[in-house]
Parts: C-alpha cells; sequence; structure tokens
C-alpha cells in the first residue's frame, strides 16, 4: 500500500474542490435534433425557359418521428452561380410549418444560369434545430415546338385511321428538309 504525504493529499482535495466549483451545477443535457424530411423537389430539374422552378417541400418531425406545426423553417439559396431567386429576387424564404409538419419554398424562379445546386434547409423549433441540403439542377430545354417531319407523320397517321392514303415527300430542291404530305400511294424507302 503506498502512503501518500499529507501535502500531496491536501493537494488532491484542493483540486477537486476547484474542478467542483468551476463546473455547473447541472449539466443539460443535447438539444434533441429536428428530422427534416423531404417531400418535394430533392433532384428536381428545373427550366429556364418555363421560368418555373419545382416546389421544395420538407417535413419537420421531432426526435419521436412525429411532424410538428409551428417550426421556422429557412430555405437558403444559392448567392452565385446556377440556382432560383424569389419574386422579390430575395435568396432566403422563411416559412413556418402547417398543422401536419410542412413547409414548402414556393413561387421561386431558375435564376437563368445553368447547371447544379444545392438548397440549405434548416429547420428551429423550442431550442431544437435540423437541417439537410436538396440538389437541384437548372437547365435550358427545347420548347414544344414540332418539327414538320413529326407533324407530317403525324397527319399520315391520322389519315390512315380515317382510311385514307397519303404519302409523305420531301423537296429536294433549295428548300431542302421541306416535308409535305399529299395525296397518293404511300411508299416507303431509303431517303434520297
Amino acid at each position: 500500500m503506498q502512503r501518500l504525504s499529507i501535502g500531496h493529499f491536501l493537494a488532491q482535495i484542493l483540486i477537486l474542490l476547484l474542478l467542483e466549483t468551476s463546473l455547473p451545477a447541472q449539466i443539460p443535457p443535447a438539444a434533441p435534433k429536428l428530422n427534416i424530411v423531404l417531400i418535394s423537389g430533392d433532384t428536381a430539374i428545373n427550366n429556364i425557359r418555363s421560368r418555373v422552378a419545382r416546389e421544395t417541400i420538407v417535413e419537420v418531425r421531432d426526435e419521436n418521428n412525429k411532424p410538428i406545426a409551428g417550426a421556422a423553417v429557412v430555405f437558403l439559396l444559392p448567392d452565385s452561380g446556377p440556382g432560383l431567386v424569389s419574386s422579390n429576387g430575395s435568396r432566403m424564404i422563411s416559412t413556418v410549418t402547417d398543422a401536419k409538419g410542412r413547409a414548402a419554398a414556393r413561387g421561386l424562379k431558375p435564376n437563368g444560369q445553368t447547371g447544379q445546386y444545392n438548397i440549405q434547409v434548416r429547420a428551429n423549433f423550442q431550442q431544437s434545430f435540423g437541417q439537410i441540403v436538396v440538389s437541384q439542377s437548372n437547365i435550358v430545354a427545347a420548347g414544344a415546338a414540332i418539327s414538320g417531319l413529326t407533324a407530317a407523320l403525324i397527319a399520315v397517321g391520322v389519315a390512315a385511321a380515317a382510311g385514307t392514303a397519303y404519302a409523305v415527300t420531301r423537296d429536294k430542291g433549295p428548300g431542302r428538309g421541306t416535308v409535305g404530305v399529299n395525296p397518293g400511294t404511300p411508299s416507303a424507302g431509303a431517303p434520297r
């Protein structure tokens, strides 16, 4: 058995007393974390030409996985590069969850730049906090215009369904690429 000197013993007691007075009386438990569940909007592709973005909708849940009504939710849009903007040009949408625990970023439009970007979603409720990242992309998609050939094939299909024979012809002259639908005997073959 090792013997401690009285000085060494008193020093250890003094250290314990100092530690005890410097620690709080009770260490508060860590704040519960909120779970944010993505309902809609992840990996959405927004068409710049249509000027409409898909809504991002989240559901905020407590540590028991129950939806929370009245939680504050902030959608943070990118400051630069591809992204979305609100109707007033803001890069931050603040809202509160509804009775089902849901919040949505509505009325957003692509900012005109193509590419992938992230939206930060943060929620806060009674000293609980949670966050997620939502990935989206902006693209420039072609309009819904129908090409001449597609229109001709649709017309031939309608005529065939009606029992009428039509032929699809292609102009080889200066206006190359012009497609016509003419009454006559239909034929199929390699393009000339």
